[in-house]
């Protein structure tokens, strides 16, 4: 195994002194390590931040509560089955997740009271996936999951363990870890190398993490891993640029940011440095990304795979981009969330106090620049009645994609009333083959007509379809947006640009939608709702939802009524067991074609709006 290794970083100098010379973020495979903490635990957190957390409790009674969560976490797994080699379809993504969960409450419960039956239990947990045959390096996701709980448990439970049972670990580590992340940068190298999305944090992360864990005693996998990760992270980091986003979605933002944490701290921790990466456009002011894209019901504007009604849960990582960018309202931001959640290991490894500050002003509106750009706006913060509409643009062959360019979603007097379904089961045949006819675009949740978009000629958008906004409005009683989806309708039009505006004061949403059509086709706008509907004469339709009501009413063009249709689906596929779709139908749209929808809803202390002007997009 020495051996193979030794011929790894043979191999690896060769390409590492390629880019050394012309990449940015090179690093010299050689020299690098000697500024490696020799000592342990050197990752995340060491000894003496953990000694300043200890002083700091005497005092916080934040800490407190967070450190009780922590603990008694930990006293649950201290009771859970031992864990196995078990797959879920391709994956043993989460037995590796499990692991990682235990590695940080077990080892963050010894350090913190010495009790020795936490690190008792961590170690049988460590031996037993040490054991496994592999770590399923053929989803490689599980492997840099597991690599990263090992590496944490050897070095944080180091000076608990024998000299044996280390060996022992670290052989496991070495064998399903190391060996197979140094093939994936050096042998055929591996898709995620190159990848702008998550798997490239992931598998970077998890893999550099085990790696510095045994560095001081086997340091030729590090030489391997280190530099390749470092040189590979600033493609998927770049996708943070220029102010945020992510683009894979909310729900992706939260894994992919946290492992990003994951890598950049360890390298800091056990190095003293992160090679500049910190540094790369849009970290710095990321966090603000999942705060403004979560709506006043606590749902996320839930686009690609997000889950059904994802919403915003404890996200240590924003501890994390606190410190790193001395930003508190980061932090203040995750103790709102964690005053009813509980708090999890990893918001103390990176804790952070209370600013004791009032709240700091955030714009009711904002609009995100990216490869997927979105906007949202709000008629209040603070406000769990308050209205709030979320739109994307993007491309639909993003990672995790959708075919819904220009969807919304809306909240609004504590309730979501459009709404995206969120992702299908991945283990469904085709699921990720995404090329222009791939199986991914024949499943219910992923086509158009299932998100809140118009469908020309009954057909989905266009797969190679792309959606730019060409023109916002923030910070008026009228904020707006302007889309346009040519791209993912040219089949049928030369023109098609979606507007969505905040109307009545912010008291309503205005949807509408123009088409310059080059053959006649049915067009059909469409809404995904949970709300039992009530059609009316004269294209209105009140939409009730948890005792709230909301009133939909056509205003272009004129004489166009609403219809109902099921979102229902047969199995294999979700259920979506009691959605709707409220459509409006033209079955054969003019050459310049016009929807317009008015969504109202009924405020307790005031009319709905029931009318407005209604200007051309070119006039917004």
């Amino acid at each position: 195994m020495k051996f193979f290794a030794i011929f790894l970083l043979v191999l690896c100098f060769g390409a590492c002194s390629a880019f050394h010379k012309s990449d940015a973020f090179a690093i010299d495979p050689a020299t690098f390590l000697s500024t490696l903490d020799a000592a342990h635990p050197r990752l995340m957190m060491k000894d003496a931040e953990l000694s300043t957390l200890k002083k700091q409790y005497e005092t916080d009674e934040t800490l407190k509560r967070y450190v009780a969560d922590v603990l008694a976490r930990a006293d649950k797994d201290m009771e859970k089955p031992m864990l196995a080699h078990k797959l879920i379809g391709p994956r043993l993504l989460s037995v590796s997740r499990v692991c990682l969960d235990r590695m940080y409450s077990l080892g963050f419960a010894w350090r913190w009271t010495g009790d020795e039956k936490y690190a008792e239990k961590a170690k049988e947990n460590l031996l037993a996936v040490c054991a496994f045959p592999d770590w399923n390096p053929s989803h490689f996701l599980d492997t840099g999951e597991m690599s990263h709980a090992v590496g944490i448990g050897y070095d944080w439970l180091f000076h608990y363990l024998d000299e044996k049972t280390r060996e022992q670990i670290k052989a496991g580590l070495i064998k399903h870890g190391m060996i197979p992340g140094c093939k994936a940068y050096t042998e055929k190298e591996a898709w995620w190398v190159k990848s702008e999305f998550n798997w490239n944090q992931v598998c970077n992360s998890g893999l550099l993490i085990g790696a510095l864990a045994i560095a001081e005693t086997d340091s030729e996998y590090a030489r391997v891993i280190v530099p390749h990760a470092v040189k590979s992270l600033p493609l998927a980091l770049a996708s943070y640029a220029p102010d945020g986003v992510w683009m894979e979605g909310p729900g992706y933002w939260h894994y992919a940011t946290r492992y990003t944490a994951y890598g950049l701290s360890a390298l800091n921790t056990a190095l003293g440095t992160d090679f500049g990466l910190s540094a790369i456009e849009g970290l710095s002011v990321t966090g603000l990304f999942p705060i403004y894209a979560t709506g006043p019901t606590g749902l996320y504007l839930n686009y690609a795979d997000s889950g059904e009604k994802s919403r915003r849960g404890p996200m240590p990582c924003l501890f994390w981009l606190a410190r790193a960018y001395k930003n508190p309202l980061l932090a203040d931001a995750e103790h709102d969330i964690l005053k009813d959640k509980k708090a999890e290991p990893e918001h103390l490894v990176w804790y952070v106090p209370p600013s004791g500050q009032k709240s700091r002003a955030l714009d009711l509106d904002r609009y995100f620049k990216s490869n997927v750009p979105i906007a949202v706006f709000r008629s209040a913060w603070d406000d769990p009645d308050a209205l709030f509409v979320g739109v994307k643009g993007g491309y639909n062959k993003v990672n995790h994609g959708h075919l819904d360019l220009g969807n919304f979603e809306m909240d609004a007097l504590g309730v979501r009333w459009a709404r995206d379904l969120g992702s299908e089961d991945y283990n469904l045949p085709g699921y990720w083959n995404g090329e222009k006819d791939g199986k991914r675009w024949s499943y219910y949740r992923l086509r158009s007509l299932s998100h809140n978009v118009p469908l020309l000629g009954g057909k989905d958008q266009d797969v190679e379809g792309v959606a730019g906004f060409v023109k916002t409005g923030e910070g008026t009683s009228r904020s707006f947006v302007v889309v346009d989806l040519t791209s993912a309708y040219n089949e049928f039009t030369s023109g098609t640009m979606r507007g969505v505006a905040l109307v009545g004061d912010r008291k309503a949403v205005l949807v509408r939608d123009e088409f310059t059509l080059t053959k006649p086709c049915e067009i059909v706008w469409g809404m995904t709702t949970d709300a039992e509907i009530a059609l009316q004469k004269g294209g209105k339709a009140e939409l009730s939802l948890d005792g709230k009501k909301l009133i939909a009413c056509v205003l272009s063009p004129k004489g166009a009524e609403f219809e109902v249709e099921s979102a229902e689906q047969k199995k294999p596929e979700k259920p979506n067991k009691g959605v709707k779709r409220l459509l409006v139908r033209l079955p054969t749209g003019e050459n310049k074609t016009s929807v317009a929808v008015l969504l109202s809803p009924v405020w307790k202390d005031a009319q709905s709006v029931s009318s407005i002007e209604l200007k051309p997009l070119d006039k917004w």
